[in-house]
């Protein structure tokens, strides 16, 4: 109580500065203990600096709002081929990148992938996987456009479409810097068939739990360790998404990261996907 008083003896500008170097959900809080600090916590002087510096001299009429709309709303950029929102705790960013902006092989022979559009994505144009033996799905961006001091994980965005092929046929992620060797995993992209399989989805952050099948034999056991994941969940937005990997983002690098997805071993023929693209976004702790 009386480090509050003290605080509150401060000219408001200064409590806003002061508020201003905390976290967006910091703030937030803040504005809840009373009358005086929500008025400095809700001020431009804070939610300015939660900002990207490339949205700091937007014209908006309130800066928390503009936080609150890209928090909320995807941003398109790069002509349309990649989105851009805030992390409502933290502020920090988060990309995702369209099909098109992927490296899909085969992505413009019609008999192994076919593009559509469809009003559930962000985007103009989802890729529909026809039939493949050898998938291969890579994607890139730039580190500077993260956020620095940040863990940020990779998931692949998709739906299913009478999918096929996928059931006991894993799938190798990986996510870290190009043209070097990023820790890989292995994950399944098989979500119609879990019961037959014994695998069980579970909500996000929790991966796909091997049981028993019906004859009573023991099905393939997927290991949940650092190398070997089955994190499938269902977003918010209707989507599934599989986690390809983490990343620590260091100040001061400058390099290129890559996520992929491949299956380039099996040779079974498989089908049935919707990839929106690929996102990444800080970890959650």
């Amino acid at each position: 109580m009386e480090t509050t008083a003290n605080l509150l003896a401060l000219p408001e500008d200064c409590i806003a500065t002061v508020i201003s170097f905390t976290s967006p959900l910091d703030a937030c809080r803040i504005s809840s203990v009373s009358a005086a600090l929500r008025s400095a916590a809700e001020s431009d002087t804070v939610w300015e600096r939660f900002l990207p510096a490339e949205f700091r001299q937007s014209p908006a009429s309130s800066k928390k709002e503009l936080f609150l709309s890209l928090s909320d709303i995807p941003l398109l950029v790069e002509n349309g081929k990649m989105s851009l929102t805030l992390e409502r705790r933290s502020g920090k960013k988060c990309y995702m990148l369209s099909a098109r902006e992927l490296m899909i092989t085969w992505a413009d022979s019609p008999a192994y992938w076919k593009w559509t559009s469809i009003h559930e994505s962000r985007f103009a144009e989802v890729a529909e996987l026809v039939s493949v033996c050898w998938l291969e799905i890579r994607g890139r961006i730039h580190i500077s456009v993260l956020s620095k001091e940040t863990v940020y994980t990779a998931y692949l965005v998709f739906k299913q479409k009478r999918s096929y092929g996928f059931d006991y046929q894993p799938v190798e992620a990986s996510f870290g810097p190009a043209d070097s060797k990023a820790d890989k995993r292995t994950v399944f992209l098989a979500t119609g068939n879990e019961r037959r399989l014994g695998y069980h989805i579970q909500t996000r952050h929790y991966g796909l739990v091997s049981t028993e099948n019906g004859s009573g034999n023991q099905t393939s056991r997927v290991d949940t360790d650092d190398k070997t994941r089955n994190h499938i969940s269902e977003r918010n937005d209707g989507w599934l998404e599989v986690e390809l990997g983490e990343y620590f983002v260091k100040a001061g690098a400058e390099e290129e990261l890559e996520m992929s997805i491949l299956e380039i071993s099996g040779g079974n023929w498989k089908g049935g996907l919707l990839i929106q693209g690929i996102e990444i976004r800080p970890k959650r702790v």
